[in-house]
């Protein structure tokens, strides 16, 4: 297939509701892309998709979609357990592949999916749209010019009010379709977009509970890492707290910068005399869109994606660490 397509011929394998607007509107409206096809099990509600999107088949079986010979590159939206087993199928036919995050059940399967990509020359991506966003590479760039002196520490929080009744019954809070709780869908985030903006976790270490006893999944998780060699990082996530909070917490010599990793809000600049300053950006509305141009421009031969499945497979990694005591793994 090779990396110089004229247009790049989408295929989406889950047309949920993460592809209504986040995901799924920028494979039809960016430059050189289509989305040509999308699957359901249920095949009706697929069909519904199609037509509201404009798109041109709809298909019930994964399979069909993939084998399409006018779909070029497939995007998998369905939870973390069937990750794995789709884009194994996208890589054996050769064809691009982006999966939703977290990019699989655990580190084990990412990494099944990065060599069979790499045996077949077929490029992987994992759809931490983060990446995309104008808010953290406005934060990149102030940390790489050195905006609040040298970079020392990190610190990443997000809270939130236990889920009961039928809520806690949802996916994201079974292990056996999430890989673990809340921890890996929002925490998973969170720590990509570190990875992106600062660099890898070098060292990592975390411990997870249940507080709560609504659903199986832990609702508490603690990190201690090391970004790169020289920054200090902690993180909390309480999914059982009387509040919700989001913010990643950037401390250097010279300031500090407050950004939140869901939340649609200004990034905040404090300087080391106490002075701030509000930065005012907002997300597209189609969040994903931003990202999935990178990708286009990259099978057309001209960029790069940031968000690989080398990425995910890191983000994976750091996160498998923390939950590994409590699932005994």
């Amino acid at each position: 297939m090779g990396y110089a397509m004229e247009d790049v011929r989408w295929g989406i394998i889950g047309c949920g509701d993460v592809c209504e607007v986040k995901n799924g509107p920028g494979l039809y409206k960016a430059e050189h892309s289509r989305l040509v096809a999308v699957m359901r099990r249920d095949q009706a509600a697929a069909a519904d998709y199609a037509e509201r999107h404009g798109v041109p088949r709809a298909y019930g079986d994964a399979q069909a979609l993939i084998d399409d010979s006018e779909v070029d590159a497939v995007f998998v939206a369905t939870p973390p357990s069937t990750h794995c087993e789709y884009a194994l199928k996208v890589a054996e036919a050769g064809k691009a592949c982006v999966v939703e995050k977290p990019m699989a059940m655990n580190a084990e399967e990412c990494e099944q999916m990065v060599a069979a990509f790499k045996a077949k020359g077929a490029p992987l991506f994992v759809q931490f749209y983060r990446r995309g966003l104008e808010r953290f590479n406005i934060v990149k760039g102030l940390l790489e010019e050195g905006k609040i002196g040298r970079l020392t520490s990190v610190h990443i929080v997000h809270y939130g009010r236990l889920a009961t009744g039928d809520k806690a019954k949802g996916w994201r809070y079974d292990p056996e379709i999430a890989g673990a709780g809340q921890f890996y869908d929002l925490a998973s985030h969170g720590m990509d977009i570190l990875d992106y903006m600062v660099g890898p976790v070098t060292w990592v270490a975390g411990q997870a509970i249940n507080t709560g006893g609504s659903y199986k999944a832990e609702d508490v998780t603690v990190m201690s890492f090391i970004l790169g060699d020289s920054v200090a990082g902690t993180g909390v996530w309480n999914f059982n707290a009387d509040h919700g909070d989001d913010t990643i917490t950037l401390t250097g010599s010279e300031g500090e910068i407050r950004v939140s990793v869901f939340n649609d809000t200004d990034v905040i600049v404090r300087m080391a005399g106490g002075e701030e300053e509000a930065i005012h950006v907002r997300n597209p509305q189609h969040v994903g869109q931003p990202l999935q141009e990178t990708i286009i421009a990259e099978l057309r031969g001209e960029g790069t994606c940031p968000s690989t499945g080398e990425s995910g497979l890191r983000t994976q990694r750091v996160l498998d660490e923390c939950v590994k005591g409590y699932y005994g793994r």
